[in-house]
């Protein structure tokens, strides 16, 4: 991926606690309000600053949101889901679907540089729940190399990825 640009969807469910100003943040879409075309799901438009998901972290705007304590948002109209957030209760899980990019190329390595740069101008002046967080989900190598220690690796075959002229998915099955 040579200064391309790809996405990767994650899963997470998120439970937040009502504050005074709710859950803190709003949505858009619904059926009758597409965010995007040919998609009817509930997104993040914004976090409201201290807000209970705010505090959280977790949230992003552009998140699209898949269920609310356990009922799905699929097919809803917007003020529908604004219903349902405003009668979920104090305690509110939320399935969360993130959209992670992956950058790469010159452009890629300006943005993670700028990410560094950022986070290192930052040091120091994090809120202490998160740095909290944090500590207890340390990353380390050894952990890593727990988990990966017992995988078959023998079988493993590197598999180039396609050229922007070719056509991906013949390319990879061609390679296996």
């Amino acid at each position: 991926m040579n200064g391309g640009v790809d996405s990767l969807l994650s899963e997470e469910v998120i439970d937040l606690t009502r504050g005074p100003s709710g859950l803190g943040f709003n949505i858009v879409g619904g059926t009758d309000q597409q965010h995007m075309s040919n998609d009817s799901g509930i997104y993040v438009s914004r976090i409201k600053e201290n807000g209970a998901a705010a505090l959280d972290g977790r949230l992003q705007e552009g998140d699209r949101i898949l269920a609310v304590n356990g009922k799905d948002l699929k097919n809803m109209l917007h003020q529908d889901a604004v219903d349902l957030f405003r009668t979920a209760g104090d305690s509110v899980s939320l399935k969360v679907q993130h959209r992670l990019l992956i950058i790469g190329g010159s452009f890629g390595l300006r943005e993670f540089a700028q990410i560094r740069y950022d986070a290192h101008k930052l040091h120091g002046k994090i809120d202490p729940a998160l740095e909290e967080r944090i500590k207890k989900n340390k990353v380390t190598l050894e952990s890593e190399y727990e988990k990966l220690k017992d995988d078959a690796l023998d079988d493993w075959k590197n598999i180039r990825g396609p050229r922007p002229w070719e056509d991906s998915k013949p390319m990879q099955d061609q390679q296996r």
